[in-house]
């Protein structure tokens, strides 16, 4: 957890992600990447010398009408000192039965969006935490120059001047390896993917792409992609 500790508390320091007095909604959705951020924040607590409060917020989609079992997310939760605020919603039915999405990707993260900045100001936050890490930054960089032909990827932190919040991403010098390494030593009470189109997606199809080039000649692919996004300030970076 140190390595993880240690990229997070950076995160915050280079970009000025968190402040005293601030309310921060931890977007959980039981993935790896959003309980090592939620216990990193809650960890960080006790010794980065900044005074802030969390709520860890949980949107269930319910796909095929079936509610999702948090119980060991909420259990995690409490031996955190956070709370857990769980919103069940039609995210599910909405997509691929009403409407019919054969790429519902898009509009869900939308929607799930919205969702959470309401959770979050009706929990009195001002801030969101996002478990996006370095290499979510390199694939959407890449999804926006090969797909949309613009330069760009998301902000370590942005501000949503019609909610009034600022979305922070405290992982976003974190590795996924590094991650998912995390995850497993501490015990994380990871959940098990429910999307019915995981795995069928532009961006795994790209992560896919850069792990088949960082197998080859190309071992330190993301690493300098992400160097260059830095170096040219690229996004806020």
């Amino acid at each position: 957890m140190q390595q993880i500790l240690g990229a997070m508390r950076k995160a915050i320091v280079d970009y000025n992600m968190i402040q005293d007095g601030d309310g921060i909604a931890v977007g959980v959705s039981g993935g790896k990447d959003s309980l090592v951020l939620l216990s990193g924040l809650a960890q960080l607590r006790k010794f980065i010398g900044i005074d802030y409060r969390l709520v860890a917020l949980t949107i269930d989609p319910c796909f095929h009408g079936r509610q999702t079992d948090y119980t060991a997310i909420t259990g995690l939760c409490g031996r955190l000192g956070v709370p857990h605020v769980i919103r069940r919603s039609q995210l599910g039915d909405i997509l691929l039965v009403e409407r019919k999405e054969k790429s519902p990707c898009s509009l869900c993260a939308r929607m799930r969006r919205g969702m959470l900045h309401d959770m979050a100001k009706e929990e009195g936050c001002n801030k969101i935490a996002l478990g996006h890490h370095r290499d979510d930054a390199v694939e959407t960089f890449l999804m926006n120059l090969v797909y949309e032909g613009r330069l760009g990827s998301f902000q370590p932190v942005s501000y949503l001047s019609r909610k009034d919040l600022t979305m922070i991403r405290p992982l976003c010098l974190a590795t996924e390896r590094d991650i998912t390494a995390c995850a497993r030593r501490e015990g994380l009470p990871v959940l098990a993917k429910n999307c019915p189109v995981d795995g069928a997606t532009v961006r795994q199809e790209t992560k896919e792409w850069l792990q088949e080039m960082e197998r080859g000649k190309l071992p330190d692919l993301s690493k300098k992609i992400f160097g260059a996004m830095c170096r040219a300030h690229l996004s806020g970076w």
